[in-house]
C-alpha cells in the first residue's frame, strides 16, 4: 500500500514539473495571434505560407498570418494579416516571404518605407514580393554561372 501512495505521489509531482514547463514554453515562444489592426497583400505565390505565421520587420514579430485563400477572379494568393496596434507602417511598405534556413518555416517580412502616409486598418500592402523557392534560386545562379542569359528571359 505504501509503494502505490510513493508512486502517486511522483506521478503527481512529475505532472506538475510537465504543467510548469509547458506553461513557461508558452509565455516566452511568442505563439499565437497578435491582436491588432489587419491589413492585406496579394502575391503570386506564397511557397507554403499558413496562417498562423509570423509577421516580421527586421527579424522582429509584430504579427500573425491570419489567412491565406486564392483570389477567384484573378487567382492571386490573398494573404490577411494581423499587426500589433503600437506598430504603424508606411504605406510604401513592401512585404516579402522569407523563410527560416532551407526548411525552416515561411513567415511574412515587412521592409517598412520612408512615406509619411501610414496605413489604415483593412488596407491592401501593394508593394510585394513573391516567394522565391530554393530550385529558382539555384536555377538563377547555374544559369549566370554558364553565361546562359537567354534562359533568365
Amino acid at each position: 500500500m505504501e509503494r502505490n501512495l510513493v508512486e502517486t505521489v511522483m506521478g503527481a509531482v512529475v505532472l506538475v514539473v510537465a504543467g510548469m514547463f509547458l506553461y513557461f514554453a508558452y509565455t516566452t515562444a511568442q505563439i499565437g495571434s497578435v491582436a491588432g489592426y489587419e491589413l492585406t497583400a496579394r502575391f503570386s505565390r506564397v511557397g507554403g505560407l499558413a496562417a498562423g505565421s509570423d509577421v516580421r520587420v527586421n527579424g522582429i514579430k509584430i504579427g500573425t498570418v491570419v489567412e491565406s485563400g486564392l483570389d477567384p477572379n484573378d487567382y492571386a494568393a490573398v494573404v490577411r494579416l494581423s499587426i500589433d496596434n503600437q506598430f504603424r507602417l508606411p504605406k510604401d511598405t513592401v512585404a516579402a516571404i522569407g523563410s527560416d534556413g532551407i526548411i525552416g518555416d515561411k513567415y511574412l517580412r515587412l521592409e517598412p518605407g520612408s512615406d509619411k502616409a501610414l496605413l489604415a486598418a483593412g488596407e491592401t500592402i501593394t508593394k510585394t514580393k513573391d516567394y522565391r523557392s530554393l530550385e529558382d534560386q539555384v536555377g538563377e545562379i547555374l544559369f549566370l554561372a554558364t553565361g546562359s542569359e537567354s534562359a533568365l528571359k
